[in-house]
């Protein structure tokens, strides 16, 4: 291989008694698609946010092209063409698309800013997402959680004077469905094939198998692993992880459910939505055709508008969890008790034993790796975060529970595990509606009503919850 475009060599991190990175020695060469995969918490964020300038290594040397890198930040990366698209979006929600361009690309000031910075995004959202239909003038905030990672992606590809060399993408289709992930799986190939080098993370094993020409797996800290991807089986790369799998996810059987249904819901002309006691309810569909708009409907119907109701009659685990879930000056331990506060609380004070009591249990059946639930929610890598959220929901006596693609950045381990935790409150009586951007999340449900512009189109259920059915409904706006 030619001289590295980066290089890190024998770096430690610690964040006090957590050892984040562990004598790790990583090279990225130009016209290659690195795959990282690992455990959250594994060390994966933490490599990238030294290969992105963003963290200076205690211990550890960076070079770029052969030379030695002495004074090495964010700016420093980003003038020799590497970008990085952060799990957590960092795009201003107040301000434009293009005006969020100009951010990333200084030099573009001056007379005339606007037209270039429109010129440089839209290029290159055609080019990323063709028929993506985003308009470079509207407001970030305004977008959905999937439009405004398009965006955040075709920004880390586009030129504006300086090429991007390297792009780093941390779980970049979190959010999207099957055909734009497609989409940018299919860009980041040509990218790499013109001589770009990408750094892939992903929990999606498949796509990391399909893209990338080297995996690299990482473990507590240290790369564990290294090899060419056609040398690797997605069953080598779950044992090399060290993920404990008791097996493959099937598709629940139909079962006999109580008559009655305890959720009904209505979307225009669309079909009725209706989910009964115990029943996994599962919204599919393209991204953006208003499966969340349906999860926040349901749960507006079913919450007091100021103070929270003793008896919960829903719990919500969301998908942007920086936008609707965590508070991040919180402790961990905070973050997960605030939704059961009146069951850990007597004549308004909380019983800090009790709550120490239940957040334990939570952190020993979801594995949230931290060391103390005293410390901030910060510390914990994007996926632990949203295993946080998901104790948070099912530790309340909620029957019902929404769920926004509540698994987005867990890793397949832990995807096993809580699929299990799901399956057992189902089977107690809780009634789960449930919306994923990932397919064989969806075909593990009860039920599954597929979403095409805003209306329910098709509803399937038992041997019809298949990916071919919720794929022609998804496009054709009927069943197969």
């Amino acid at each position: 291989m030619s001289k590295a475009i980066i290089e890190v060599a024998d770096a430690k991190v610690s964040f006090g008694a957590v050892r984040a990175l562990d004598s790790v020695t990583l090279a990225i060469g130009a016209g290659e698609c690195v795959g990282l995969v690992g455990h959250n918490g594994a060390g994966k964020s933490t490599i990238v946010s030294v290969i992105n300038g963003g963290l200076t290594p205690q211990q550890g040397s960076i070079s770029g092209d052969g030379e030695p890198l002495a004074r090495y930040g964010i700016n420093a990366a980003r003038a020799r063409g590497i970008r990085c698209v952060f799990q957590e979006l960092s795009l201003c929600p107040n301000l434009t698309v293009l005006e969020n361009t100009r951010i990333l690309h200084r030099h573009l000031g001056g007379l005339g800013w606007r037209r270039r910075a429109k010129h440089v995004i839209e290029r290159s959202l055609d080019a990323v997402f063709p028929g993506h239909g985003i308009e470079s003038d509207r407001t970030v905030g305004d977008l959905s959680i999937a439009e405004r990672q398009m965006v955040e992606i075709a920004m880390a590809f586009s030129d504006a004077g300086i090429a991007p060399r390297l792009i780093i993408l941390d779980e970049p289709t979190s959010s999207l469905d099957a055909s734009l992930a497609e989409q940018m799986l299919a860009h980041v190939r040509r990218f790499v094939a013109s001589g770009g080098a990408v750094i892939l993370i992903s929990h999606i094993l498949h796509e990391i198998l399909a893209t990338a020409s080297r995996i690299v797996v990482m473990k507590d800290g240290r790369i564990v692993a290294e090899r060419p991807a056609d040398a690797w089986s997605e069953h080598g790369l779950v044992e090399a992880m060290g993920s404990v799998v008791k097996g493959e996810a099937h598709r629940r059987t139909l079962r006999d459910l109580a008559s009655e249904p305890v959720v009904i819901a209505q979307t225009g002309r669309g079909l009725p939505l209706q989910a009964k006691r115990g029943e996994i309810v599962g919204l599919a569909g393209l991204a953006g055709h208003g499966q969340t708009g349906m999860l926040m409907k349901l749960h507006a119907a079913s919450t007091a508008d100021w103070l929270p109701r003793r008896d919960p009659a829903v719990s919500f685990v969301a998908g942007d969890r920086r936008l609707n879930g965590v508070f991040e000056l919180w402790s961990v331990l905070k973050n997960f008790s605030i939704a059961s506060l009146h069951d850990l609380a007597a004549r308004g004070v909380v019983d800090a034993e009790a709550e120490a009591e239940r957040a334990g249990e939570w952190k020993r059946r979801i594995d949230i790796r931290t060391p103390d639930m005293a410390n901030r929610m910060l510390s914990l890598s994007g996926g632990n975060q949203q295993k946080v959220l998901f104790a948070r929901s099912l530790a309340t006596r909620a029957p019902v529970v929404l769920m926004d693609d509540p698994m987005r950045g867990v890793d397949v381990g832990t995807k096993q595990e809580v699929y299990e935790i799901i399956r057992q409150e189902a089977q107690r009586g809780r009634t789960f509606v449930w919306y994923s951007t990932e397919m064989e999340e969806v075909c593990l449900c009860d039920r599954v009503y597929v979403f095409r512009e805003g209306e329910i189109v098709a509803e399937l259920a038992g041997d019809a919850v298949r990916e071919e059915n919720i794929l022609a409904a998804s496009f054709r706006g009927e069943a197969a």
